[in-house]
Formats: structure tokens, sequence, C-alpha cells
């Protein structure tokens, strides 16, 4: 049996390999990968190994890039410390999943999953790509620096109501109800911010959850919103918006 180990931490390195050895004298480790350059270089230039023992977070980024680089077929026990949500993706994505420090015991419970799962005449194929999806989280703004004159300022985002778009600009307007100019359009905002937090509904406003103080039904199957700090326009969910923006407010996914 052929094994890629990836792993940066090279004590930690090593332990699995005594430990593969011990477990499976004839298994074979194919190479110690430290990094998603060499990771994606080696399955470019090799063939598949038979079983992948992957760490998560190498020094240069998620392990999960690699998938993005080369396609992967191998099938991973994966090395990671996780909350419970995303070891559920594991189970459903991956031969197995290892908690530091592994132990012995654990990785032989991982080998003897990949022989009942993986060395089957019909083979189980994962789906490396999606599992990164499950597990990276979006990463979205915390601040923006704004100018006013000769000041520089950093507003972070939760402070912010809602932006909204006018003839001559984008702006924002915090719940102390100060409003900024910020050099950026509603569609360029609109995937830097929390979808759980803030929505966009209509053309012309961003609105953040917190800054509703009421709304009313209005023609045409839309949806009239008061917000707090006050505005001085109407904002009102557009006719094509209103399905989703009645999903966002009782917090179910779009």
């Amino acid at each position: 049996m052929r094994i890629l180990i990836i792993e940066d931490e090279q004590a930690t390195a090593n332990r699995l390999k005594n430990m593969v050895l011990e477990l499976r004298p004839d298994a074979q480790i194919c190479e110690i990968i430290d990094s998603i350059e060499a990771g994606v270089e080696w399955y470019k230039n090799n063939e598949q190994p038979d079983l992948v023992l992957q760490d998560i977070q190498l020094s240069d980024g998620s392990s999960f890039d690699i998938f993005e680089e080369v396609k992967v077929e191998a099938p991973i026990i994966f090395i990671t410390a996780f909350d419970e949500f995303a070891i559920q993706a594991f189970k459903l994505n991956s031969v197995d999943y290892l908690l530091k420090p592994v132990k012995k015991d654990e990785l032989e419970r991982g080998f003897e999953k990949f022989r009942e799962i993986y060395q089957k005449e019909a083979k189980q194929e994962f789906d490396y790509a999606s599992l990164a999806k499950l597990i990276t989280k979006q990463e979205y703004q915390k601040r923006f620096v704004v100018r006013f004159g000769q000041t520089i300022k950093a507003i972070a985002v939760e402070d912010i109501a809602y932006f909204f778009s006018q003839t001559g600009g984008t702006f924002f307007k915090t719940f102390e109800d100060r409003t900024y100019p910020i050099d950026m359009s509603l569609d360029k905002l609109e995937p830097m911010l929390d979808p759980l937090i803030f929505f966009r509904i209509n053309r012309q406003f961003i609105v953040n959850f917190n800054s509703i103080k009421e709304m009313y039904s209005y023609s045409k199957s839309r949806v009239k919103i008061e917000l707090k700090p006050s505005c001085e326009f109407d904002a009102i969910a557009s006719t094509d918006r209103s399905g989703s923006f009645k999903k966002w407010l009782s917090g179910k996914p779009l």
C-alpha cells in the first residue's frame, strides 16, 4: 500500500510515518509533503497513491487549495481539529478524520475504514471540492476605512445600519446616525458582506438586519421598510427580491 503524508510539522510527520509502518509494515511511504505548492507538484508528477494522510492547515495555507490545482482521486484520511459540525462533513466526504494528536488506535481505525470502504470492487468516490466548501469558512469584510476631508476613519461593519446609493455615489449610515461616503458600488459591496446580517433589498439599498424598525405590506407584493436611523429615501424590497427577503428574515438559507 502506497501512502502519501501531507503534514508540515516535521515531528508530527515522523510520528505518523512510524505509526504507519508499525501498524502496516508492508506500507510504502511515497513521500512526506509539507506545503501546498509541494503537494500540487507531487500530484502532477506521480501516480495517485493508495491512501493519503492529510493535515488541513499547512504553513502556506489550507491544504484544500491543492484540490483547486489538481484532481485528487486517492482516498484521504484527514488530520484535523475542526468542530463537531465540520466533522460530520468529513464523515460524508472522506475515509475518516483523526484529531491531533493522532493516536495509534485511531489510525488503526482509519486503516480499517479504508479497507472496508475503499478496497471493494465498487470503490467509493469522494467529492473533496464540496468538502472544501463546507469546511472553509467565508471571510467577510470586518471594517471599512473612509475619508472625509483630511480625516481617515475605520468603521466596524457591525456599526453600519445600511448602505445606499444615490446620484453622486455610494454611502453608508451608522447606527449613530452618521453618514459616510464609500468609494465602492453596491454590486461590489454585496459579496463582501455577511449574508446572514446584510441583504440587498433593491438596487439602491443593502440593509443590516438590526436596522429594520418596522415593515409594511406594499403594492405589487413589495415590502416597505422603516429603517433606524431613518432615511430620507423610501426603502422598499423590490418585487423580485421580496420572496428572498422574507426567507432571509426568518433565517432560512437563500
